[in-house]
């Protein structure tokens, strides 16, 4: 899929991407999914979760960093919103993010359900930086996945899309720098509920796909099987 450009598919091309409109991603994740719906998740999560929060609110130096080596398959990303206790409500982290007096912040908290959790190198995370302020007091980071505090929970046991790693990801006294902050501090609910918008596309492509082949396997099936009696 990277040779063929699908994971980095609405990425600028000055970053290494595709530059490929909705309707084009639209299209690439029905036929993938109609092949396999583990690897239309996978391709989902890192196109739309990833990408293009990094795409649309980060600067010219996360893009850089964060965009241009994950477009050619051989890196991806997650995008870690969902926690134990209150699912995908973005506007109820309980994963806190505190600044560390130099600049930087200190991650605490677990996030769940993640797709591509365990193959991936970076991850754009919501976290609370001010309680007081609600919605308002939520902002998004780049986070390598190799940052010292960062752990992945078991896989989960799934009853489909197995090829695609789900678990969750725990983050203890977490530090990353000051340039991990994606936009502007309290833009987090901002930045989930435009990605999620676009997510959503991505989501009813797979399942487009994911139905597709089961008609066309029940037309198969149909028009061979016989009566034996």
């Amino acid at each position: 899929m990277g040779e063929l450009g699908l994971m980095g598919l609405f990425a600028p091309e000055e970053f290494g991407g595709s530059g490929l409109d909705t309707l084009a991603y639209a299209i690439a994740m029905e036929e993938i999914s109609r092949g396999c719906g583990s690897v239309g998740n996978i391709m989902t999560a890192h196109n739309s979760l990833y990408i293009a929060p990094i795409q649309n609110f980060g600067s010219e130096k996360q893009m850089e960093q964060y965009i241009s080596p994950y477009v050619d398959g051989s890196v991806i990303g997650c995008f870690c919103l969902s926690e134990p206790g209150n699912g995908s409500d973005a506007g109820a982290a309980s994963t806190t993010a505190k600044e560390d007096g130099s600049g930087g912040w200190v991650v605490n908290g677990t996030k769940a359900w993640i797709t591509n959790a365990h193959q991936a190198k970076a991850t754009v995370l919501f976290a609370t930086t001010d309680k007081t302020k609600k919605h308002s007091g939520i902002s998004a980071f780049v986070v390598p996945m190799d940052s010292p505090g960062v752990s992945l929970g078991k896989k989960e046991e799934k009853l489909g899309v197995k090829a695609a790693s789900t678990s969750n990801v725990i983050f203890e006294d977490c530090s990353i720098s000051k340039g991990s902050l994606l936009g502007d501090p309290g833009m987090g609910f901002k930045i989930a509920m435009k990605t999620l918008d676009a997510g959503r596309i991505g989501v009813a492509a797979q399942a487009q796909g994911i139905a597709q082949n089961a008609f066309d396997t029940a037309v198969d099936y149909a028009t061979k099987r016989y009566n034996s009696l």
